[in-house]
């Protein structure tokens, strides 16, 4: 024989604002105020560090950052760059078009595999910085916000360094840096 248990509607509203409240609980801090509740959104960004951070030194135009991304996490995916020492940033990989390799824009971010690292080199993956605000000289220090695909952001502040090389050829309007 079953048994059927029956919600009253008073019970089931009772229930419903329960849930809503619980869902919006924050968590006491050490001095006793309220803060946020921890979200899925930090997650990405926490499981990553970046070492050996650096911008190439550039007057003017493109510049781009370098260095290895290391996931200490779960599988992320970086979907996105921004800074104040430029107008826009965007993910670059390097691909082979006519027996030539060129860069462009890396469509869906990279994928940083848990336990991993993800190298951004010269002439490979890295962040490009176009339209710069100023010159950008050796010693100098750039900060370049990282985005991941649950939303969170992880700062970079990387050094300036004078480099030779990364005279790629870019595809759709992009000029070498």
């Amino acid at each position: 024989m079953q048994r059927h248990t029956a919600i009253t509607p008073a019970l089931g509203a009772a229930l419903a604002a329960l849930l809503l409240l619980s869902g919006c609980a924050g968590t006491a801090d050490a001095a006793g105020g309220e803060t946020a509740a921890p979200t899925a959104a930090a997650e990405a960004a926490a499981s990553i560090t970046v070492e050996e951070a650096w911008v190439k030194a550039a007057d003017d135009g493109m510049t781009a950052l370098f260095g290895d991304l290391v996931n200490e996490g779960a599988d992320v995916t970086l979907v996105g760059a921004a800074t104040d020492a430029a107008e826009m940033a965007e993910l670059h990989e390097t691909v082979e078009t006519d027996g030539t390799m060129q860069m462009r824009q890396k469509e869906g971010g990279f994928e940083l595999a848990a336990g991993e690292t993800f190298s951004l080199e010269p002439g490979a993956n890295h962040v490009m910085l176009m339209g710069l605000a100023g010159p950008l000289q050796a010693g100098d220090e750039v900060t370049v916000t990282l985005e991941f695909g649950d939303g969170s952001t992880l700062d970079v502040v990387a050094p300036v360094k004078d480099y030779a090389g990364a005279n790629e050829q870019y595809d759709d309007g992009h000029e070498a840096h």
